[in-house]
């Protein structure tokens, strides 16, 4: 019964991304020369198709924090990766100018991975290190002339058990680069609702805890491993233990 209630909610949700995402497309093409307008058009488009599908699965969604939401504060929000929920909750919860960084194979989510490109929002090959790191420059060059926000998911893949994995040096080089603080985003209970060794979705509780920033104007003279042990710190402590990575 589980998985054919995980068919029908698929279902309907890819059905509102076949009629949804294509006329979003068709909104955005006057702006293609505008990378900035084009990534805010679809943050708007994001509350609703990320609102919509934790709906679908059934997942009721509790935001602790919103005030670190702010558009008005640029910040690079770094959120644990551990569903393909993730993709919805943070397309729900960026703000407007926070440009989304994925793996190149969100790209080939039906309709959504196509709008994903032409929205502006970053996909990066992480197999090829030159050109990922090119990509994240280039983006924050843009951040800068935009005074736009960064939203990212630091592990680099789904986390196999729901424990919070080493974050990559990325986020290091786009705080070093943009001058921003980090806000660390801890997701509770995406893994339980649907992880990656399961394929069926069960109603659960999610938490989405939007945690203080963290100042990272000292981060160039530091060692990059230190102020990545930093900001994973700052994201376990608002998980809860069964999540947090193990000592030793």
């Amino acid at each position: 019964m589980g998985t054919v209630t995980t068919a029908v909610r698929l279902s309907l949700g890819m059905l509102w991304m076949a009629v949804a995402a294509p006329l979003q497309a068709v909104l955005l093409l006057p702006f293609l020369p505008s990378r900035a307008i084009r990534v805010k058009l679809c943050n708007y488009w994001g509350w609703l198709t990320g609102w919509l599908m934790m709906k679908l699965a059934g997942c009721p969604v509790t935001t602790i924090g919103a005030e670190h939401l702010d558009p008005a504060r640029p910040a690079i929000y770094i959120m644990n990766h551990t569903s393909t929920l993730d993709v919805f909750l943070g397309i729900w919860h960026a703000p407007v100018g926070a440009v989304g960084v994925a793996k190149k194979e969100v790209a080939k989510i039906p309709f959504f991975g196509q709008l994903y490109l032409l929205s502006g929002h970053l996909l990066v090959d992480r197999g090829d290190h030159g050109k990922a790191v090119a990509a994240l420059r280039d983006l924050a060059a843009t951040v800068r002339q935009f005074r736009m926000g960064i939203w990212i998911w630091p592990e680099g893949t789904r986390s196999s058990d729901g424990r919070l994995m080493p974050l990559k040096k990325g986020i290091y080089h786009l705080a070093v680069e943009t001058g921003l603080p980090i806000v660390p985003v801890a997701c509770e209970g995406a893994f339980d609702a649907w992880p990656p060794t399961r394929w069926e979705i069960r109603p659960t509780p999610v938490t989405m805890r939007i945690l203080a920033p963290i100042d990272t104007t000292s981060w160039r003279d530091r060692a990059p491993e230190a102020c990545l042990a930093e900001a994973q710190a700052a994201l376990a402590a608002g998980l809860p233990e069964r999540m947090r990575p193990l000592v030793g």
